[in-house]
C-alpha cells in the first residue's frame, strides 16, 4: 500500500513538474520582453511586474526542485523524507513577496510626489500581452495547489503577475485618454498592496508547519472524545499532532486500556488508526498502549518540565 501511494505520488510529481517547466521558460522570457518595454516606456506599472516576473522564475524553479525532492524515498538521515523541501520554498516565497511589496511602495511612493510621463500605448501593449501569458502559466500551476503549500505559494506568484498586468492595461488605457501618468504608480501600490496580503497568508501557514503545531483544522478536544469512543480505550495521554507538510500529518499518543496481552491491543489500535485516517486525514500514527495504574494524567506532554526534573534528579 506505502509503495503504490509513493507510486502514485511520483507520478503526480511528475506531471507537475512539467507543467512547471513549462510555466518557468515562458516567464523568463518574457521577463525580457517586459523589462525591454518598461524602460523604452517610462513605466513603474510594468517594471514593477517584470520584477515580480523575475521572481516568480524563481519560485517556479524552486517549487520543481522540492517536488522533485520530495519523490525522493526516506533513509537513515531523512526517515521523514523531503516533504519539507516543499514549505521551505514556500516560507522563501512569501518572504520574497513581502520584500516586492515594500520596494513597490518606496518607488511608487518616489513617483507620485513627482508623476514621469509613461508611454500609454507600450503600456497597453505589453500589459496586454504580460496579461495572457501570465493566466496561462497561473493555469498551468494551479491543478495540486489547493493541498500543497509550495504550489500554492507559486501560485499566487503567478495570479499577482495576472492581476498586476491587468491593473497596468486598464491604467494604460486611462492614462492614453486623460493623461493621468498618477495612475501607473498607483496600480502599483495596488498591486504591492494585494501581493502582500497573499504573502502574509502563505507565510502564517508555513511557520505554523515548521513550528510544528497542531493542523488548524483540527480540534483536539473532539479528537480525544473520538478516541475514548473505541472499545477498550480507558484514556489518552502525551497526546501530539503536527504537519510534516500540508497534507502529511502525524500523531502520537499514549493510549490507556485494560491489563491485556499485546494481540487483544491490535483490533484497539487498528480502529483507533481507522478514526484517525478517516475524520482527521492522519495516515502516520504512533500509537503505545499502556494498562491502568502506569500512566500520567498530563494530556500534552510538558518536555521542558520533564527535561528540567531529570536534570535535577
Amino acid at each position: 500500500m506505502h509503495t503504490h501511494s509513493h507510486a502514485h505520488f511520483s507520478e503526480l510529481a511528475s506531471r507537475t513538474t512539467r507543467r512547471i517547466a513549462l510555466s518557468l521558460g515562458l516567464t523568463g522570457v518574457f521577463v525580457v520582453v517586459e523589462i525591454i518595454a518598461g524602460l523604452w516606456g517610462n513605466s513603474l506599472a510594468l517594471l514593477t511586474d517584470a520584477a515580480h516576473n523575475f521572481t516568480d522564475v524563481i519560485a517556479l524553479g524552486l517549487s520543481w526542485y522540492a517536488l522533485w525532492l520530495a519523490t525522493r524515498p526516506s533513509h537513515e538521515g531523512k526517515t521523514y523524507g523531503y516533504h519539507r523541501a516543499g514549505i521551505l520554498v514556500a516560507l522563501l516565497n512569501s518572504t520574497t513577496l513581502v520584500l516586492i511589496s515594500l520596494g513597490i511602495f518606496y518607488e511608487a511612493y518616489q513617483r507620485l510626489i513627482a508623476p514621469p510621463e509613461v508611454n500609454a500605448p507600450i503600456l497597453i501593449g505589453v500589459g496586454l500581452l504580460a496579461f495572457m501569458i501570465n493566466l496561462g502559466t497561473a493555469w498551468l500551476v494551479k491543478q495540486g495547489s489547493e493541498h500543497d503549500l509550495n504550489l500554492r505559494s507559486t501560485f499566487l506568484h503567478l495570479m499577482g503577475d495576472v492581476l498586476s498586468t491587468l491593473g497596468a492595461f486598464a491604467a494604460g488605457l486611462i492614462i492614453y485618454f486623460t493623461d493621468w501618468n498618477w495612475l501607473d504608480p498607483l496600480v502599483s501600490i495596488l498591486i504591492g498592496a494585494l501581493i502582500l496580503w497573499n504573502a502574509w497568508g502563505i507565510l502564517r501557514q508555513t511557520v505554523h508547519i515548521l513550528l510544528e503545531s497542531t493542523p488548524e483544522n483540527i480540534d483536539m478536544k473532539t479528537m480525544v472524545d473520538d478516541l475514548l469512543q473505541v472499545k477498550g480505550v480507558l484514556g489518552v495521554h502525551d497526546l501530539h499532532v503536527w504537519s510534516i507538510s500540508e497534507n502529511l500529518r502525524m500523531l502520537s499518543a499514549h493510549i490507556v486500556t485494560d491489563d491485556i496481552f499485546i494481540s487483544a491491543g491490535l483490533p484497539i489500535q487498528q480502529e483507533i488508526n481507522e478514526v484517525l485516517a478517516h475524520r482527521y486525514n492522519i495516515q502516520h500514527a504512533t500509537l503505545q498502549l499502556e494498562c491502568q495504574g502506569h500512566h500520567s494524567d498530563i494530556l500534552y506532554c510538558n518536555i521542558h518540565h520533564r527535561h528540567h526534573a531529570h536534570k535535577h534528579d
